[in-house]
């Protein structure tokens, strides 16, 4: 039997067979000759249920909007406005279809490395320019990271409503399972500038994962740790956790996250899921965490790793070392973003929601698909987010190219450092 060879075949097909694999360029993907001619800055009024936006930093709700010469525009979500000014000149005049082109520019053009604060405005813009490059093909988002690898993505519910006001935590719990939501998280929060009891608040949690146990089943619970223990305090409650054989799907935060080496200890001393990120910044961050399967869930947030071309690479980093996906978001534009993102890889993933999901906002006519306790993929171009500009305030405007310090570059074109 004569096998077929390929390099034979695209011979016989001369000129034919080598365009057949060239890369594809933006003309034959549809995407116009454009650059980015303005960026806008946007605070806003918080949700529909009064809720203020977050004022700090890394829970930024500001909406940014890259504007085309074309008409084209990009929604992105979070960073705040000295970061912003300073990462936006630099995109001013150039091509928005190179997304990591732009990303390295960004987090490369000053002498230090980027910062947290930074990284947040960068991230934001990141969303941006994905959100407009899906726009221009008419796809969503997760269509061009790499198609559908799953048809929806689960939810834990932080904060979900008693369903009676002198309900228990067991009640809530069963409550927010039979919504449909995945798991139910409670967290060791006592409030601020409060005297802790810490032998007493170990055995408040102890008994709140009891009843949660008991109501939800295996899996069907988390707890949140919210750095408030000290590694002592912390690793005794995860002992009586698993000495009682209750089973979390996740603990979150066991200790506070500056020293990532401590988290060596705590792999050492227990065996509950542990889910860690939320407070870091970009893969550097992460990448001991994940490399020496010191965390089983990784909790970094977006747009604050960086956005999705950052977020993306870190899922990879997880899968290779089979390390799961819970992640965090700044808010609902970064939540869409986040559902393109796990759509498309089959990393195992929990998304976050706060409440029942039944939470709206005023300037978002689209945000994300919710149902069941579930958050679905929709086939809206970009991150499929609608959003009306007239009900923010307007608190930056950038249309002047700055760069910081000039990139040098290799033969290839590709970045090395400033």
């Amino acid at each position: 039997m004569k096998l077929w060879n390929r390099r034979a075949a695209l011979a016989g097909l001369g000129g034919a067979g080598a365009a057949l694999w060239m890369p594809p360029t933006a003309d034959a993907l549809g995407l116009p000759q454009d650059k980015i001619k303005a960026v806008h800055y946007f605070t806003t009024p918080g949700d529909a249920q009064g809720r203020q936006g977050q004022p700090m930093v890394n829970q930024s709700t500001n909406v940014v909007v890259i504007e085309t010469a074309s008409g084209l525009r990009g929604i992105g979500e979070g960073g705040e406005p000295r970061t912003m000014e300073e990462c936006a000149a630099m995109l001013i005049g150039l091509d928005p279809f190179r997304i990591d082109n732009l990303w390295q520019r960004m987090m490369r053009g000053y002498f230090y490395p980027a910062g947290r604060e930074k990284i947040h405005s960068l991230g934001a813009l990141d969303l941006a320019l994905w959100d407009l490059k899906g726009k221009a093909l008419g796809v969503p988002v997760w269509q061009l990271l790499s198609g559908k690898s799953r048809d929806y993505i689960e939810l834990y519910a932080t904060a979900f409503p008693r369903p009676i006001r002198t309900a228990s935590i067991g009640d809530t719990a069963k409550a927010c399972r039979d919504a449909g939501f995945r798991v139910y998280r409670s967290a060791a929060d006592i409030g601020g500038g409060r005297e802790v009891d810490r032998f007493a608040l170990v055995r408040r949690l102890f008994n709140d994962c009891t009843a949660m146990q008991k109501a939800a089943g295996d899996g069907g619970w988390a707890l949140d740790f919210h750095t408030e223990l000290d590694p002592p305090d912390a690793i005794r409650l995860c002992q009586l956790i698993e000495d009682a054989q209750l089973a979390p799907y996740f603990c979150e935060d066991l200790i506070r996250s500056e020293n990532v080496d401590a988290y060596e200890t705590m792999r050492q001393r227990t065996k509950v899921p542990i889910a860690v990120g939320e407070q870091f910044g970009y893969k550097w961050d992460v990448n001991t965490l994940i490399e020496r399967q010191l965390i089983d869930y990784a909790r970094v947030t977006l747009p604050n790793v960086g956005g999705i071309s950052e977020f993306m690479k870190i899922v990879g980093m997880a899968e290779t070392h089979y390390v799961g996906m819970i992640p965090h978001f700044t808010g609902p534009i970064a939540e869409a973003a986040l559902v393109n993102c796990l759509t498309a890889t089959s990393v195992p993933a929990l998304m976050e929601m706060l409440g029942n999901g039944s939470r709206t906002w005023p300037y978002l006519s689209k945000v994300y698909d919710f149902k069941d306790g579930k958050l679905w993929p929709n086939d809206r171009p970009g991150l499929g987010v609608e959003v009306d500009l007239g009900k923010l305030t307007r608190i930056g405007e950038y249309d002047t190219y700055r760069a910081g310090m000039l990139l040098n570059h290799r033969p290839d074109g590709s970045f090395t450092n400033w």
